[in-house]
């Protein structure tokens, strides 16, 4: 039973540490692109429109969903290498 809570221990690190790296990342295209680095993404153009006004309005939900995949991704893995998973 030891050497099976270590396993466990492990597989919550690894998920913590998936989970605070996209959050990291989630951070830096919400508050970062969208209101501290605005003015200097301002300077670039995406569809005609600035690109920090795009990041605002736009990019921030593109990047969620996209973290949403790559968190399902990373997560099947971890199940996978763990042994946890469903099938």
């Amino acid at each position: 039973m030891p050497a099976q809570n270590e396993k466990m221990k492990a597989y919550w690190r690894k998920n913590l540490q998936t989970l605070f790296i996209l959050l990291i990342v989630w951070f830096i295209v919400s508050f970062g692109c969208g209101i501290l680095f605005v003015n200097e993404l301002n300077e670039f153009r995406l569809g005609g429109y600035k690109l920090g006004f795009w990041f605002a309005q736009q990019g921030s939900i593109f990047a969620f969903v996209i973290l949403i995949f790559v968190y399902v991704v990373r997560m099947n893995r971890l199940d996978r290498e763990f042994d946890v998973d469903e099938e």
